[in-house]
């Protein structure tokens, strides 16, 4: 029996018999919950393993933080399927781009799940009366709307008043301290996610901005981190670790899965600032090119990496910056990727990860 703790340990250093025994079962748990719900197995781009990989990615991102940081009166199977949730409202509302802006009472619906998701949520529902030390009335309507699924109209039965002064109140109450805890305590955006059209792309600012972190990454860090590129007009041996913006002639090339959902790392870059396209997991799309890693092993990345090489040779007019594709959640190393560009070595308008 492990503690928690070293569950989340094993994680951060990629321990596959934890990766199978608790996070992918994890998931898995979660993922049952929210296909009964979203009959998520039925939708294009929303099978189990995608959605997984997407909750890893931002995992990994983030050095596994959010799972230290969690309060501790919640479990870490609990907090993980609450966390999967996040992952699948984000996959809802690109599957579907006519679902909008997702409103926060669609946001709170997805709470009614589960018997311990229940249990969490109406815990936060008082910890928000207690905090903003609400009146009995405003208490009690809270408690009754979230916790207890009363309707509006069975509240103003009860307090003597009308269904239009309940949903008043419920309304203001929503606006003040509700919706702000939420936002304040788990970072969620109730907008839809900006999408970047392939007309974008030219737009490019001049040479020279990047982001640049606090620390470099080692080159041997088996944690997946974001890849910014830093922009350059000139000649590069190498490609640069970080980026932020391109040049018009520049093109961002990533890892990717067959079918397109780029929810995290260098995928989740090339969607929001260089024109990948959600549902597109292969090729050309905007200012970014798409090589599937996540499809089965390095015999079966190679075809789409031969088939980049040459369409790179077709287009020399522009420069490709290739980032270390397959090295990050996909499980694969350097020395199993680097030998798939061999042939790149020789063209001048494919830049090349360093050591490749």
């Amino acid at each position: 029996m492990y503690s928690e703790q070293e569950i989340i340990e094993g994680f951060r250093r990629g321990d596959q018999w934890m990766f199978r025994h608790y996070f992918y079962e994890y998931c898995r748990v979660a993922y049952n919950i929210f296909d009964k719900k979203y009959a998520l197995s039925s939708k294009e781009n929303l099978d189990f393993m995608s959605l997984a990989h997407q909750y890893a990615i931002y995992l990994i991102e983030h050095d596994w933080k959010p799972l230290e940081d969690r309060s501790p009166k919640v479990s870490l199977r609990t907090w993980m399927i609450n966390g999967f949730r996040y992952i699948v409202l984000d996959a809802l509302k690109w599957y579907k781009r006519e679902y909008g802006s997702l409103t926060f009472d669609e946001y709170i619906q997805t709470f009614d799940t589960s018997q311990d998701l229940r249990l969490n949520f109406n815990k936060m529902v008082l910890d928000i009366c207690d905090t903003a030390r609400l009146d009995r009335m405003s208490r009690a309507i809270l408690v009754m709307l979230l916790v207890n699924g009363f309707k509006s109209k069975d509240v103003a039965a009860q307090m003597g008043v009308t269904p239009a002064a309940i949903s008043q109140r419920y309304n203001h109450l929503k606006e003040k301290y509700v919706i702000p805890y939420f936002k304040e305590n788990f970072d969620m955006d109730f907008d839809m996610p900006e999408v970047m059209d392939a007309d974008s792309v030219g737009l490019a600012p001049a040479a020279g901005d990047y982001l640049a972190l606090e620390a470099p990454i080692p080159a041997d860090d088996v944690r997946f981190s974001r890849i910014l590129f830093k922009k350059s007009q000139e000649r590069q041996f190498s490609t640069p670790e970080y980026i932020w913006k391109l040049a018009p002639n520049e093109i961002f090339v990533f890892g990717s899965n067959l079918r397109g959902i780029h929810g995290g790392g260098a995928a989740y870059d090339a969607y929001r600032r260089f024109g990948a396209v959600m549902g597109q997991g292969v090729g050309l799309q905007g200012q970014s090119y798409a090589i599937p890693t996540m499809q089965g092993g390095v015999e079966k990345i190679k075809p789409y990496v031969d088939e980049f090489i040459r369409f790179a040779g077709q287009n020399r007019q522009l420069t490709f910056l290739v980032t270390r594709i397959g090295c990050g959640i996909a499980g694969f190393s350097d020395e199993d990727i680097a030998p798939l560009f061999r042939n790149a070595h020789g063209a001048e308008n494919i830049i090349l990860p360093s050591g490749w």
